[in-house]
């Protein structure tokens, strides 16, 4: 696959062929600084329902809402990028670039809350892509499904890199005085070069920081998540992130180790090439160090914490780090004690008990 240079706003550099497709296209190449990147495309997700189910045991939660398919933030090692094969893109550019935007989510949730068939839990927001990426400022679609998740008090898990969040802290902070929200800020780097570069349409470090101070004097409790954990490129920033974020008010810490599933691999090992090519072979080394000589991992328990012996160390030193930071183990456990099943005018009737707490 030919490369061109660096795309500004862009992690990918192109379009790698799609290991579904027998047929790809590849544009003419042309000096990097006559190379215009591609705008972002909205496309309609013609999708019929809208809670996706996983039995993943490295996940706290089975089921998610994904308001978006592909996501602009354009983080380069995102794990996420082969799903875009499944709808014919490519998961290079394509991933960042053609947006599949589910515009009847909120109503489609509603309908599968109102069900009896619907048994009240942890819903996460997102599983694949960020609900919060550039395109929600406009089309409020997140918002949308937070609304729902108030009214109906069903717990949500958010996870997200964007300070767009804390527009809805009105709704997610009425989520946690029923102690049914929590968000997940993922903050991998507080060098905003680095970021620049590996996340690009992504909130810089200090807005990330600020939106945990939002959101924790908005009393909505705020995990932070070193994710992913880039051996070689970003372990070292480990304790210096979460020094951070607890001064920021996190009340709680995870970490996620790198992955590279299928093509992200080779995405991945480019935009090394582009943007650190003297550190390329080492970090590529010491990925494989953690996935028994491969670049992932599927295998339950091992995908979100690697192997061998550098994996362990990675996972002391956060630890320890955790330990400084002042963190407790965890954020309790989210509650679906609250919920209820409005009727279909909006409202509970007067004798309704909750079924949540009643059930």
């Amino acid at each position: 696959m030919k490369q061109p240079g660096h795309l500004r706003g862009r992690a990918a550099a192109a379009n790698p062929a799609n290991r579904f497709e027998t047929l790809s296209v590849e544009p003419d190449p042309c000096p990097p600084d006559e190379h215009v990147a591609p705008q972002t495309v909205l496309l309609r997700d013609a999708s019929r329902t809208i809670i996706a189910s996983n039995d993943s045991p490295d996940v706290p939660f089975d089921a998610t809402v994904n308001p978006y398919r592909g996501c602009e933030h354009g983080c380069i090692y995102c794990y996420a990028r082969p799903t875009h094969e499944y709808l014919g893109f490519s998961a290079g550019l394509d991933f960042e670039t053609r947006i599949l935007v589910k515009h009847d989510a909120p109503r489609l949730l509603r309908s599968t809350l109102q069900s009896p068939a619907w048994r009240p839990r942890v819903i996460g927001l997102s599983g694949v892509t960020d609900p919060y990426q550039p395109a929600e400022r406009a089309l409020g679609i997140t918002r949308g499904v937070l609304e729902v998740l108030a009214e109906f008090r069903n717990p949500v898990a958010v996870v997200t890199k964007n300070h767009l969040v804390t527009r809805d802290a009105d709704l997610l902070g009425q989520l946690a005085g029923h102690e049914a929200a929590v968000v997940n800020v993922s903050l991998t780097t507080l060098d905003r070069s680095l970021q620049r570069v590996m996340e690009p349409r992504t909130s810089i470090p200090e807005r990330r920081l600020d939106a945990m101070r939002a959101l924790t004097d908005a009393g909505i409790p705020v995990r932070v998540l070193v994710a992913p954990v880039i051996p070689g490129l970003n372990d070292h920033e480990i304790p210096a992130i979460l020094d951070a974020a607890a001064r920021a008010g996190a009340r709680a810490a995870g970490w996620v180790l790198l992955r590279l599933p299928h093509g992200v691999g080779g995405l991945f090992e480019d935009w090394l090439s582009r943007h650190f090519p003297e550190r390329r072979d080492r970090i590529m080394a010491r990925i494989r160090e953690t996935r028994g000589g491969r670049l992932n991992d599927p295998a339950f328990g091992d995908r979100m914490r690697g192997s061998g012996t550098l994996a362990a160390q990675i996972g002391r030193l956060f630890d320890v780090a955790r330990r400084r930071a002042g963190f407790a183990n965890d954020i309790p456990p989210l509650s679906a004690g609250a919920f209820r099943r409005p009727h279909a005018g909006g409202q509970l009737g007067l004798f309704e008990t909750e079924p949540g707490a009643a059930q």
